[in-house]
C-alpha cells in the first residue's frame, strides 16, 4: 500500500509537470494582457507631473463627476428596463409576449455611438418628434416649447440604457426563468401581493444575476468615447482624449487613464461585494422544466404590459434602425463606393483575425487548465481574461505607449548593429488593432468556451488518453468536435465586438485605415451623420446576426 501510495503521488507529479509550455504559455499570455496597464502606469508614475495641477484643477473634478452621474444613472435606468422586461415575459402573459421575448434583446446590435447620433437626429428640432409637436399644437419656434435637451449627461444616459439595457435583461431573465416563477407562485399560495412578492422576494433572488448585468453595463459605459463626445458629455474617457490631442500631454492622459482604472477596480470589488454569500440552487435538475402558469393580464393591465416591452424595443433599436435606414436609402450609390468598400474589407479582416487568434488563444488557455489542475494556473487564466474589464481608451493607450517603446528598441538594436533602421513595426499598423481586440474581448471567447467544456464529462479526455491517444490528439479528436457550437459562439462574438470596436480603434489604426466604425465616426465628427447611413447599416447588419441567433435560442427554451 504504501508503495502504490508513493506510485501514486510520483504519478501525480508526472502528470503535473509532463507539460511545462502551460505554465510557460498561461504566464506568457497574463503578461501580455498586462502590458499596456504596466506601461501605462510607467508613464503615469515616472512622468515629471507637470501637468498634474491642472488636471486636478480643471479636467478631473468635471470629468469625474459627470462619468459617475452617468455611471449611476444608466445604472437605474438600465436595470430597471432589463429587470422589469424579464419579469414580465417570464411571469405574466400578454399580447406578443413571445414575441418580445426574443425581441428586447435586439438593442444589443446598435453600438452606443450608432444610437446617440440616431438620437441626436430623431430629437432635434427638425426631427419627426419636434416637428409633430409644432403641427399638434401650432409651435412656430423653439422658444414656444421646452423640450429635454439630448445633448446633456442624462440624454447620455438614456440612449446608453436603451441600448445597454439587454446585459441586465439576458441575466435577470435566467434566473427568473429558472427560480423566479416557482418561488412566486409558492409565495401567491401564501397570500402575498404580486407587489410584495417581487419586491420581497424575487428581486433578492436575482441581485446577484442584476449585478453582474449592470456591471457590465457599467464597463461598457466607461470603455463609450463616441457617444459621449457627440452629446458633449466630459467623461473621463474623453478627457483621455483631449488631454493627449489637444494638450499634447501623453503623461496627463496616462494618469487620466489610471484613474479610469482605478474607478473600474472599485466596480469590480463592489460586484464581487454585492454578490457575496448570494447563492440559489434548485431543488431538484426537473424542477428547470416545471413551470408554474403565467399570470394572464388583460384589459389595460396587458396593454400597460405590453407598452412597458414596447418603448425599450423601439428607443433601443428601432430609432436607430428608422434614422440609418432613411439616410442608407437616400444614398445607395455609397454601398459601391470604393470607400465604403474598403473599410468593410478592413472591419471583416481585422475582426476574422481577431476572432481566430482570440479563440485559439482561449482555447490554448482553458486546455492548460484541464491539462495543470492546478489554482496558480487557474488564477492566471483568470488574469488573462481581465482585458474585457479595461475601457477601450486605457488598453489602446497602453498599448500605444508600450508598442511605440518596442519599436524604438528595435531600431535602435537595428541601427547600431545593422546600420539600418526598421522605422516603426507595429505602432500605428493595423497588427496593432488586432491585438488590442484581442486582448479586449479575450474574456468573451474564454468564457464561451469554458460553459461548453463545463457541460462536458469530467474526464472524457483522460477516457481518451487512456486508450492510447495522447493530449493532442484527445484534444483534436474528442474535445473540439464536441466543443464546435462554444467554439462558433465565441467567434461570432469577438467578431460582431471587433466590428463594432471604435476607442482603440481610433488609437492604435494606421493612417487612412478606416473601418466601418470609423467610418461612421468620421462623418459624425464632421456634422454630417447621414453620410454615415450606409456604414452603419452595415455595422448593424453585422451585429444583428448573432443577435438575432441569440433570440432564437431564448425562444427554443422550455417556458416559451
Amino acid at each position: 500500500m504504501q508503495i502504490a501510495a508513493s506510485g501514486m503521488k510520483s504519478g501525480r507529479r508526472v502528470r503535473r509537470n509532463a507539460h511545462p509550455y502551460v505554465h510557460l504559455l498561461t504566464i506568457l499570455i497574463s503578461s501580455v494582457v498586462l502590458l499596456p496597464v504596466l506601461a501605462l502606469a510607467s508613464i503615469a508614475f515616472t512622468g515629471s507631473g507637470g501637468d498634474w495641477p491642472h488636471l486636478v484643477t480643471n479636467v478631473l473634478p468635471g470629468a469625474t463627476w459627470t462619468t459617475l452621474l452617468l455611471l449611476f444613472l444608466v445604472a437605474i435606468g438600465t436595470g430597471t428596463m432589463g429587470v422589469a422586461g424579464a419579469w414580465l415575459v417570464v411571469g405574466y402573459e400578454f399580447p406578443l409576449r413571445r414575441l418580445f421575448a426574443w425581441a428586447l434583446v435586439l438593442p444589443l446590435a446598435i453600438p452606443p455611438y450608432l444610437a446617440a447620433y440616431a438620437f441626436a437626429e430623431f430629437f432635434h428640432f427638425t426631427g419627426p418628434v419636434q416637428g409633430a409637436l409644432r403641427w399638434l399644437f401650432g409651435f412656430t419656434s423653439p422658444r414656444d416649447y421646452w423640450f429635454p435637451d439630448i445633448r446633456s449627461t442624462p440624454g447620455a444616459a438614456v440612449v446608453l440604457s436603451c441600448v445597454l439595457y439587454p446585459y441586465v435583461y439576458l441575466t435577470s431573465r435566467i434566473v427568473f426563468l429558472m427560480q423566479g416563477r416557482n418561488i412566486a407562485d409558492v409565495a401567491r399560495t401564501l397570500g402575498a401581493r404580486p407587489a410584495k412578492v417581487f419586491w420581497r422576494i424575487l428581486l433578492p433572488v436575482a441581485r446577484p444575476a442584476i449585478v453582474a448585468g449592470i456591471t457590465l453595463v457599467l464597463m461598457e459605459t466607461i470603455n463609450d468615447i463616441g457617444a459621449s463626445e457627440y452629446l458633449g458629455v466630459r467623461t473621463l474617457t474623453l478627457s483621455v482624449f483631449t488631454t493627449w490631442l489637444n494638450r499634447g500631454s501623453l503623461e496627463g492622459a496616462a494618469q487620466i487613464a489610471m484613474l479610469m482604472l482605478v474607478l473600474v477596480v472599485i466596480l469590480l470589488l463592489a460586484e464581487q461585494w454585492a454578490r457575496r454569500k448570494q447563492r440559489f440552487h434548485t431543488g431538484r435538475a426537473t424542477h428547470l422544466k416545471m413551470h408554474p402558469p403565467r399570470l394572464r393580464l388583460s384589459g389595460a393591465k396587458g396593454i400597460a404590459a405590453l407598452m412597458a416591452v414596447t418603448v425599450p424595443v423601439l428607443f433601443g433599436f428601432g430609432i436607430p434602425l428608422y434614422v440609418f435606414g432613411r439616410y442608407a436609402a437616400r444614398r445607395l450609390d455609397q454601398f459601391v463606393s470604393p470607400e465604403l468598400g474598403h473599410a468593410l474589407l478592413n472591419s471583416v479582416v481585422t475582426a476574422g483575425t481577431t476572432s481566430l487568434i482570440t479563440v485559439a488563444v482561449a482555447l490554448a488557455l482553458i486546455n492548460a487548465v484541464r491539462l495543470a489542475r492546478s489554482r496558480p494556473i487557474a488564477l492566471l487564466v483568470r488574469l488573462a481574461s481581465i482585458g474585457y474589464a479595461l475601457p477601450g481608451t486605457i488598453l489602446g493607450l497602453g498599448l500605444l505607449f508600450a508598442l511605440a517603446r518596442f519599436d524604438n528598441l528595435i531600431d535602435g538594436l537595428a541601427r547600431a548593429h545593422l546600420g539600418v533602421s526598421t522605422g516603426l513595426l507595429l505602432t500605428g499598423s493595423a497588427a496593432a488593432v488586432v491585438f488590442a481586440c484581442t486582448i479586449r474581448f479575450m474574456a468573451l471567447a474564454e468564457g464561451a468556451i469554458r460553459s461548453g467544456v463545463e457541460k462536458l464529462p469530467p474526464h472524457i479526455d483522460e477516457a481518451a488518453r487512456s486508450l492510447g491517444q495522447s493530449p493532442a490528439q484527445s484534444a483534436g479528436k474528442v474535445l473540439l468536435p464536441l466543443l464546435k457550437p462554444a467554439i462558433l459562439t465565441a467567434a461570432v462574438l469577438v467578431f460582431v465586438d471587433t466590428v463594432k470596436e471604435l476607442s482603440a480603434t481610433i488609437l492604435l489604426r494606421p493612417f487612412g485605415f478606416n473601418t466601418l466604425a470609423t467610418s461612421v465616426y468620421e462623418n459624425a465628427s464632421r456634422a454630417v451623420v447621414a453620410d454615415a447611413g450606409p456604414a452603419a447599416i452595415l455595422i448593424i447588419l453585422a451585429a444583428l446576426i448573432p443577435v438575432v441567433l441569440l433570440s432564437g435560442a431564448l425562444m427554443r427554451d422550455q417556458e416559451a
